[in-house]
């Protein structure tokens, strides 16, 4: 058997980031070959994801990244958001914005085979499992291309928890902007209240009605209290009639009207939402792990 000296192994570390127990088992096992060592934890790397794919990743990031005409915003999990903090895991979630704004895959599956320096953006994560020891997937992503008469605004908020990003035709980047923060805060549905389903208008009517009716109303003028009613519902889920949240005095369309613009479209993300957290025993799953 060669004998590892501790220079291999931090050399090792060095280069993969992984633990000094897993580097010198990974030498051990090469023979002393550092080459064949790094090839060897990258295949336990790959086993290691694999071992990890049941579990729930529900925080992470969003990061948008714009490239001239092309923007992605991005939203990339992870377990806890310890990790989600951690450098490994925003140089990855960078790197996928990047590539991603760069290349506008048509999928996931499309967007995780993109070539990067290591690989393929899925090789770049299965590289961050193993470096952090927690599940990393990529979740979900936008393009969006605009055209030479619209500007794009995009606006992190705490750390990466919400990204929105929002095309404007005329205005500028700067208005933009600030429409993007406003919709992270405000969280709107539509851009206006005409995008809004016939279905989903029609529901919600006969919702009101109900609630009105039940107030003990007079039938005479439910009508017109419903249509009070439903006319402020679609300002607050429509942006460009909501209040601007930097000027309550004016709607976001009339901000935007006033820098020379109207609002195309917009997407945001709120990490983890929609997704089903667990919940556990945080010492048993610790004890868990040690006698693993």
């Amino acid at each position: 058997m060669a004998k590892i000296s501790a220079a291999q192994v931090k050399e090792l570390r060095d280069k993969t980031g992984v633990g000094m127990m897993d580097a010198k088992k990974a030498l051990v096992e090469a023979e002393g070959d550092m080459a064949k060592a790094v090839d060897v934890l990258r295949e336990k790397g790959v086993a290691k994801a694999e071992k990890k794919s049941g579990r729930v990743a529900a925080e992470g990031m969003a990061a948008v990244a714009i490239h001239g005409d092309h923007a992605a915003i991005v939203e990339v999990n992870s377990e806890t958001d310890f990790v989600a903090s951690s450098d490994p895991f925003k140089d990855l979630i960078a790197k996928v914005a990047d590539q991603i704004a760069l290349e506008a895959p048509k999928d996931l599956d499309a967007a995780l085979a993109l070539k990067t320096e290591k690989g393929t953006i899925n090789d770049d994560i299965i590289e961050t499992t193993q470096v952090t020891g927690e599940k990393v997937s990529l979740r979900r992503f936008k393009v969006i291309e605009k055209q030479a008469n619209q500007n794009f605004g995009a606006y992190i908020h705490n750390g990466g928890q919400i990204g929105a990003l929002v095309v404007l035709d005329g205005a500028d980047e700067a208005t933009a902007k600030d429409v993007a923060m406003h919709v992270a805060a405000i969280n709107p549905e539509y851009v206006s209240r005409d995008q809004v389903p016939a279905e989903t208008l029609a529901h919600e009517k006969e919702v009101l009605v109900k609630e009105a009716l039940n107030e003990g109303k007079p039938e005479k003028i439910v009508e017109k209290m419903v249509e009070g009613r439903l006319n402020k519902w679609l300002a607050e889920i429509s942006l460009d009639d909501q209040e601007f949240v930097k000027d309550s005095d004016q709607t976001v369309s009339h901000y935007v009207e006033s820098k020379g613009g109207k609002v195309n479209t917009f997407v945001r993300f709120e990490v983890g939402e929609g997704i089903e957290k667990q919940t556990g025993n945080f010492v048993d799953e610790i004890m868990s792990q040690i006698k693993n």
